[in-house]
């Protein structure tokens, strides 16, 4: 079966860091890893011409941190797979990062062959968490829900206000492909499967401007 390498982009603000990745993962002969940048608003700036399969994400950087630049990511390339690779295990860090969309989740000290097995499940669609961020994710709550993110909070607003997915793309200035990927995750954390249940969920919670969100 010859297929191509899966184009990685390693994006840290730490070189050494950023290099002892590369070396390790160029070593193998399916991973081309095809650029190494220092903040994420290089990552933004640079992904069109870059296209990588996998970006390994830094979650603390000057300019545009982990999250924000993830957030960006997908919206431009949907199809993009983003692994966070951080220091931080505690479970915010972590359910904030899944929430902005990240695949996967790897601490940085993990063994350096783990990085692989991640790239190789994200590849396959998987999602992926390191044994460190698995444990700190445990004792979740039912009622815990996934947190919307801000710009699946303004698609909300404009979708509980009765546009249509074209609208709503064109108010933004993003493609209809995007507000359905927005609108899929939405109903999904929210537990919420009709229109007509978002634009209750807006109004419940303030999110209609001039419902009054009492005392909050």
């Amino acid at each position: 079966m010859n297929s191509e390498p899966v184009r990685v982009v390693i994006v840290d603000d730490h070189p050494m860091v950023a290099e002892g990745i590369q070396s390790i993962l160029e070593s193998y002969d399916d991973i081309n890893v095809i650029g190494t940048l220092s903040n994420g608003r290089e990552a933004v700036d640079q992904m069109k011409q870059l296209a990588p399969d996998v970006v390994l994400m830094d979650l603390n950087m000057p300019e545009i941190g982990g999250l924000t630049a993830t957030e960006m990511l997908l919206e431009a390339k949907p199809d993009t797979r983003i692994l966070i690779l951080s220091m931080h295990d505690s479970p915010e860090y972590i359910s904030t990062a899944l929430s902005h969309g990240a695949m996967g989740y790897i601490l940085k000290d993990v063994p350096t062959d783990e990085i692989k097995t991640a790239i190789d499940v994200v590849m396959q669609g998987g999602r992926y968490l390191c044994t460190g961020a698995q444990g700190s994710l445990e004792p979740q709550d039912d009622t815990d829900r996934e947190p919307l993110t801000s710009r699946e909070q303004t698609v909300l607003l404009q979708l509980a206000q009765g546009k249509s997915n074209k609208e709503v793309a064109n108010a933004l200035d993003i493609s209809v492909r995007t507000v359905e990927t927005h609108r899929k995750n939405i109903k999904r954390k929210l537990g919420i499967s009709s229109t007509a249940g978002l634009t209750r969920y807006a109004m419940e919670h303030g999110v209609l401007q001039g419902t009054g969100v009492g005392g909050l």
